[in-house]
């Protein structure tokens, strides 16, 4: 239940964050994530006339560098600056709490004694260097280990997947690999505090329009009675519980799922469970669907048709001679789906369906979106991927990655900004470019397609 947050990759969980910057777009959503990323605390080592900011017990301190982001509010200058008033900026936001409704008593209550966490301001900037591969990926994700716990979760708490799937319609194995994937079954939420997170980002830093709203929803919870300040503790950028809400998505998507007036998504699985499927459900969730099939694409295929926005019925997919790895036929030849190739002409496709584009608006990431609907599949007993992936291929470092885009806009097919990260526009450039050689374009960024634009 992420919501749209920040740009930078220290948004998910540990093993998340591994991979999804190199692989897709890094998520919009889930930026504001969790878990392993959040293993870091932060404290103000600045001037003297800066207050010290609050951290987990031994953590990190703050850099006192600029942002790599190059925001002026995220220069060293302006942080410091920022931090030096930051309990005017904290006291200054009762008016619009007021307006929500929270008690003067509450919020002086939950607000006392705050103090930011700049280190925070580190890992919003930060750019790490990836290097996992999307197979590398799902072999870290869907291991059997997680599979055993997944299935010990869907037995513990069958009558609560039982009432859910049939309150709301929502596939009980999706909920499942969520929660696994987010938190690995509530053993890795994030050890932060919403509260002094969220403020920190409300009052500090290049964000805090967006940040201000999620404090203010933070206090909102608190002032209900939904959830204690004890529980409310999770990423550096706020969200929180085994299947990591934002403060604002909360407010949206919980529900009180056993009846006893809260809405405990942190330590009640019934109430978790529900306002997970519930989310899933608003977001368009359709019932009695999957999310997508693995298929086998054919050789010479045109993999500019690999492109999210081409949606056509599996029956298209088939007359172009896309068929599944296993010879069944598809249940719904008339239902609409994208194909992917995430590891280009040398690793499997999948045909996107509507419901992949729902895990999407939880985390929009393909790898990540990818993962969950394969960690259910498993989860209710699916075998592994049939396909090989292209194993002997290594992801490209950052500094490659950089350098292929420069390359492509030398050439003039990429048009931005070269960054080192792949979005859309990459994949596109990089596909052009692929054509113009005579090679599959299928938009996957190999060694040899860096050394071709090398001119090697």
């Amino acid at each position: 239940m992420r919501q749209l947050v920040t740009g930078v990759a220290g948004s998910l969980t540990g093993a998340t964050m591994l991979a999804v910057a190199s692989l897709f777009p890094l998520p919009a959503q889930a930026q504001a994530q969790n878990g392993l990323s959040n293993l870091f605390g932060g404290i103000f080592s600045g001037p003297s006339s800066a207050p010290q900011a609050a951290a987990p017990g031994g953590a990190q301190p703050w850099s006192g560098e600029d942002g790599a982001s190059g925001h002026p509010l995220m220069t060293a200058a302006a942080i410091r600056e920022a931090a030096g008033n930051f309990s005017n900026c904290v006291a200054g936001m009762w008016p619009d709490a007021a307006r929500r409704g929270i008690t003067r008593e509450n919020f002086q209550r939950f607000t006392e004694g705050l103090a930011p966490d700049l280190r925070i301001m580190d890992l919003m900037d930060s750019q790490p260097e990836f290097s996992k591969s999307i197979w590398d990926y799902l072999d870290i994700l869907v291991n059997d280990n997680r599979l055993a716990k997944g299935k010990e979760i869907l037995a513990k708490y069958k009558a609560q997947f039982d009432a859910t799937e049939k309150a709301y319609g929502v596939d009980r194995y999706i909920i499942a690999a969520i929660w696994g994937i987010e938190s690995n079954y509530s053993t890795q939420m994030g050890d932060r505090s919403v509260l002094q997170s969220t403020a920190t980002l409300a009052c500090i830093g290049r964000r805090q329009a967006y940040f201000r709203g999620e404090f203010l929803s933070a206090l909102e919870i608190l002032n209900r009675g939904d959830l204690r300040p004890e529980q409310m503790r999770g990423s550096w950028a706020g969200a929180f519980g085994p299947t990591q809400f934002m403060p604002t998505a909360f407010k949206r998507f919980a529900v009180d799922g056993d009846g006893d007036g809260r809405r405990d998504v942190v330590d009640n699985p019934t109430d978790l469970i529900a306002s997970t499927a519930n989310n899933l459900k608003k977001d368009g969730w359709q019932s009695g669907q999957t999310w997508g099939f693995e298929v086998v694409v054919p050789q010479g295929f045109n993999y500019m048709l690999a492109d999210r926005a081409r949606m056509m019925t599996i029956a298209q997919w088939e007359k172009l001679g896309l068929k599944r790895p296993t010879g069944q036929p598809f249940p719904h030849p008339a239902e609409k789906a994208y194909l992917l190739a995430p590891a280009g002409a040398q690793g499997p496709g999948f045909l996107m369906l509507q419901n992949f584009r729902v895990i999407m608006k939880y985390n929009p990431a393909e790898a990540y979106a990818l993962a969950i609907g394969h960690f259910a599949d498993r989860l209710r007993g699916g075998q592994p991927f049939v396909q090989p992936w292209p194993r002997q291929e290594r992801e490209l470092s950052r500094t490659e990655r950089l350098e292929l885009q420069q390359l492509l806009a030398q050439r003039g097919f990429y048009k931005g900004t070269p960054d080192g990260q792949f979005g859309g526009q990459t994949r596109e450039a990089l596909r052009n470019f692929q054509a113009s050689i005579g090679v599959p374009a299928d938009g996957f960024a190999s060694s040899d397609v860096l050394d071709r634009l090398r001119g090697r």
